[in-house]
C-alpha cells in the first residue's frame, strides 16, 4: 500500500511530470527512511510494502526508477528476481535497482540477469543508492531522448512505403507527387529490387483512384498462352479448360488502375492488343464480341532498355510512346547515399519485432561494410540479407563477423576490425591459426599428400612434413 506521506495519486501523477518519481518496495522502515531522506530533494518518493499488482501500478504512475528488495515473496527466498523479470519486461525503460541482505554474488548474478541495472548488499550506504538512481535515470533518459530522435529522423525519411532522405531519392518522391492526381500513363523504370511496386502503389495512394481497383500483374510470370486470357479475359468455351466466363486483369481494373510489372515481356501479339485497348479504351475478352468500356489508368514496370528494343523491333514504337508519357526513374541502392544505414535501421525493427525478440543493432564496422557493398540485387538483397542476420546472429549487436564474405571481402573497414579488433589481438595466435587453416586445406585438397599439399603451398617438402610434425597434422 502506499505510504502516507507520499500524497494522493493526482499529486504523485502531477510531480512526475517535472520531477522524477522513484518508488520504493521493501519492508526495512530504517532503510526506507534514510533513502526516502537521500532522495527527497532531488525525486519524488513513492512507498510500497508489497509486490501486489506493481508492474500495473507502477506503467500507471509514470515511475521513473524503482527500488526492489528481492529478498521474499513470501516463504520464498529471492523470489523478488521474478518481480525483477517482469518489471523489466513491463517497462525496458526505466532504472531498476534490486536490494538484498543475501552476502552470496550469485544473488547479484541473478538480480543482474533479470534486468537490474544495479544490485547492492545491506547495509548499503543510501548515498551511493542514491547516485546509481540518479545516473540510471540520466543515462535512460539520454536513451530514450536518442530512441525520439531516431524514430524522427526515421519518420521524416519515410514517404509511403518508401525509407530514404538521400538527394536521388527524393527526386523520386517530388516525381510521384507531380504525377499522382492526374490520370496519365506512367512508366516506372530501375534495376530489379529497387523498388518499382512500391512506387506505383504510392502513385495510386495519392492519386483520386485511392479507393478503386489496384490491379497487378507480372507479365514474366506467366506462359505465353495464359498471359492473354489473364490480361484480357475469356469466354466460357473460349480454349480448352475454359468452362465459365471470367473478367481479365484490364476489365477488373475498370475505374481505377492496372500496373503491368515487366511489360517488355510481352510479345508483339498481345502488345498490338493492348495498343488498342489504350486507344479505344474498350476490351474484348477471348472468344467474345462484345466490347466492354474500359475506364483505367496504366502504369507500367521495367528494366529492360525499352529503347534499344524500339529499334530492334522487339517492342512496339507506338506503344513505347503510349505508356512512356511520364518516366520515373528509381535510381539503384549504390547510388542512394546515406540511405543504407536509414533502411538497416527500419529493416532490423520491422524483422525482429515480426520474429518476437529484442531490436538488435549495426556495428560501425558492419554498417560500413553495407555501405561500401555494391548491392548488385538493390533493397530487395539488402532486406533478405538483413532478415537472415536477424535469425542467425547470436546476441543482440550484429559485428562485420556476422556479414557473408561477399559483403566483407570488399570492405576496407570491416576486413580491418576483423584483422584487428579494437581491444588488439595476439599477433603469434593469429598467425598460427592462418598457417593450421592453410595446412589443413591444402592436405584435404591433396587428399592427404604432403608433397601434393607442399605443391598447392608452394612449399618444400621437407618444410611441409616439419610443419605437419608441428601441428599434429
Amino acid at each position: 500500500m502506499l505510504s502516507p506521506r507520499t500524497g494522493s495519486p493526482r499529486q504523485i501523477a502531477s510531480a512526475a511530470q517535472s520531477h522524477p518519481v522513484v518508488c520504493i518496495v521493501a519492508v526495512d522502515d530504517e532503510f526506507v527512511e534514510l533513502l526516502d531522506a537521500e532522495l527527497r530533494p532531488w525525486c519524488e518518493v513513492v512507498v510500497r510494502h508489497s509486490y501486489d499488482d506493481l508492474a500495473r501500478w507502477t506503467r500507471e504512475k509514470g515511475i521513473s526508477a524503482l527500488v526492489l528488495d528481492i529478498d521474499t515473496v513470501g516463504e520464498e527466498s529471492f523470489g523478488g528476481i521474478a518481480v525483477l523479470q517482469e518489471m523489466r519486461q513491463v517497462n525496458p525503460n526505466f532504472t531498476l535497482i534490486s536490494v538484498s541482505r543475501a552476502r552470496s554474488r550469485s544473488v547479484e548474478k541473478l538480480a543482474s540477469d533479470a534486468g537490474a541495472d544495479a544490485h547492492f548488499r545491506t547495509p548499503v550506504d543510501v548515498a551511493e543508492v542514491r547516485t546509481a538512481i540518479v545516473e540510471g535515470v540520466r543515462r535512460r533518459g539520454e536513451q530514450a531522448d536518442r530512441e525520439r530522435s531516431r524514430k524522427q529522423v526515421l519518420e521524416a525519411s519515410r514517404f509511403e512505403d518508401f525509407i530514404g532522405a538521400s538527394e536521388s531519392i527524393r527526386r523520386v518522391y517530388d516525381a510521384i507527387q507531380q504525377i499522382a492526381k492526374s490520370n496519365i500513363n506512367v512508366l516506372i523504370r530501375g534495376e530489379s529490387g529497387t523498388g518499382k511496386e512500391l512506387a506505383a502503389r504510392a502513385i495510386v495512394a495519392l492519386s483520386n483512384r485511392a479507393k478503386k481497383p489496384f490491379i497487378r500483374l507480372n507479365c514474366a510470370a506467366l506462359p505465353e498462352n495464359l498471359i492473354e486470357s489473364e490480361l484480357f479475359g475469356s469466354e466460357k468455351g473460349a480454349f480448352t479448360g475454359a468452362t465459365e466466363s471470367r473478367p481479365g486483369h484490364i476489365e477488373m481494373a475498370d475505374g481505377g488502375t492496372l500496373f503491368l510489372d515487366e511489360i517488355a515481356t510481352l510479345t508483339l501479339a498481345l502488345q498490338t492488343k493492348l495498343l488498342r485497348v489504350l486507344e479505344d479504351h474498350h476490351v474484348q475478352r477471348l472468344g467474345g464480341r462484345a466490347l466492354r468500356k474500359i475506364d483505367f489508368r496504366l502504369i507500367c514496370a521495367t528494366n529492360e532498355p525499352l529503347e534499344e528494343m524500339v529499334r530492334t523491333g522487339r517492342f512496339r514504337e507506338d506503344l513505347y510512346y503510349r505508356i512512356h508519357v511520364i518516366p520515373v526513374h528509381l535510381p539503384p541502392l549504390r547510388e542512394r547515399a546515406g540511405d543504407i544505414a536509414l533502411l538497416c535501421e527500419h529493416l532490423l525493427q520491422v524483422h525482429c519485432t515480426a520474429n518476437g525478440i529484442p531490436v538488435k543493432r549495426l556495428t560501425a564496422e558492419a554498417l560500413g561494410a553495407l555501405e561500401e557493398h555494391s548491392w548488385p540485387g538493390n533493397v530487395r538483397e539488402l532486406e533478405n540479407l538483413i532478415q537472415r542476420l536477424v535469425i542467425t546472429t547470436r546476441g543482440d549487436e550484429i559485428g562485420p563477423g556476422d556479414l557473408p564474405a561477399r559483403v566483407v571481402e570488399r570492405s576496407l573497414a570491416a576486413s580491418e576490425a576483423i584483422l584487428l579488433p579494437e581491444g588488439g589481438t595476439d599477433f603469434d595466435g593469429q598467425i598460427r591459426q592462418l598457417e593450421l587453416a592453410l595446412l589443413s586445406t591444402a592436405l584435404r585438397r591433396g587428399d592427404g599428400s604432403k608433397t601434393a599439399a607442399a605443391r598447392l603451398l608452394s612449399l618444400d617438402v621437407q618444410r611441409m612434413k616439419y610443419l605437419c610434425r608441428k601441428y599434429s597434422l
